[in-house]
């Protein structure tokens, strides 16, 4: 059995590796057209530069699982903005995806929390669809839009999670088919529980991305380990290793903000039911000290029985 382990955007222990440098609209009017073309493509390159840098990182530190700063494209979504950002990066584009290729590394994409598809607003649909399509049109310019992912929540309740609900199946199949066959659904820590996000998974044949924090503020009646076998099989359609959420809280009093690093005695209970169910499973660390805590937890982890570190992110149990 074997758990590799990831993290999000900025490798840390890198100099200057921020793969999300961006510009806000405000500065972005106040500028003259040529400066404005200037500014995005300098720090759209960078960005691209900066993921290739923190991929050849993660090569090097045996880190196969990582997730791709959703802000590689400052303004790329602003509608009075709209500009061509694939055709001037072609080749960088290409080297990711032929980096990922290469190494058989799992990269995927988490939009933000307002693209969602449960508001009563339609202009909140549209710009949900606008942003699941900017990430997808990424990584088809990366030539892996048939093999990562876009990681998304189910949304607000609105004061009536069944009508809700019923508004996620009405403007979910709005979005491109192509795009909503690479989208993976999570448990939040606030609203919808391991379970309704899983039903709601179930009914749309999407797979199932498990948050082990965000369950832990937002249990669920149904014990989470009963559930692993319906997680697990929301994911046989893809023939992808089940994909996890794991971080700790930051204290007693802020329960949902995440920790610098993963509370190894918090995250026991949790790896151990996934050694139980017996399954391998890729798990995304989402700490604050990004890879600094993928590798920290691991080493932890190595030094406990049975458990074998057999690459810088990776345990064979």
């Amino acid at each position: 059995m074997i758990f590799r382990f990831g993290y999000v955007s900025t490798a840390l222990s890198l100099w200057e590796a921020s793969p999300s440098r961006t510009l806000t609209f405000t500065n972005w009017s106040k500028m003259e057209k040529g400066e404005r073309e200037e500014k995005l493509l300098y720090l759209t390159e960078q960005n691209l530069k900066t993921t290739i840098r923190i991929l050849h990182y993660n090569i090097a530190h045996g880190i196969d699982l990582y997730r791709l700063s959703s802000s590689l494209v400052p303004l790329a979504t602003h509608p009075e903005v709209k500009w061509d950002y694939v055709t001037p990066f072609k080749n960088l584009f290409e080297e990711i995806g032929a980096l990922v290729n290469r190494y058989k590394l799992r990269v995927s994409f988490h939009p933000n929390q307002f693209t969602l598809f449960t508001s009563p607003k339609e202009h909140v649909t549209t710009n949900a669809i606008i942003d699941m399509t900017y990430h997808y049109t990424m990584l088809e310019a990366m030539g892996l839009h048939k093999d990562s992912t876009l990681n998304i929540h189910v949304g607000g309740a609105y004061g009536n999670k069944n009508d809700a609900l019923i508004r996620f199946k009405k403007n979910f199949v709005k979005m491109d088919e192509a795009i909503r066959k690479q989208t993976t659904l999570e448990n939040d820590d606030k609203t919808y529980t391991a379970e309704e996000t899983l039903q709601v998974c179930e009914e749309h044949r999407i797979p199932f991305v498990f948050d082990y924090h965000h369950h832990w503020a937002n249990p669920t009646e149904t014990p989470y380990e009963m559930l692993l076998p319906r997680m697990f099989a929301t994911w046989e359609r893809t023939g992808k290793l089940p994909k996890f959420h794991l971080s700790s809280p930051k204290s007693e009093k802020l329960i949902r903000a995440h920790a610098d690093y993963v509370d190894i005695d918090f995250a026991i209970p949790f790896i151990k039911a996934l050694i139980e169910y017996g399954q391998s499973a890729d798990i995304m660390i989402e700490a604050k000290a990004k890879d600094k805590a993928a590798l920290r937890f691991v080493e932890q982890l190595s030094k406990l029985r049975g458990f074998k570190r057999v690459a810088g992110g990776v345990i064979e149990i």
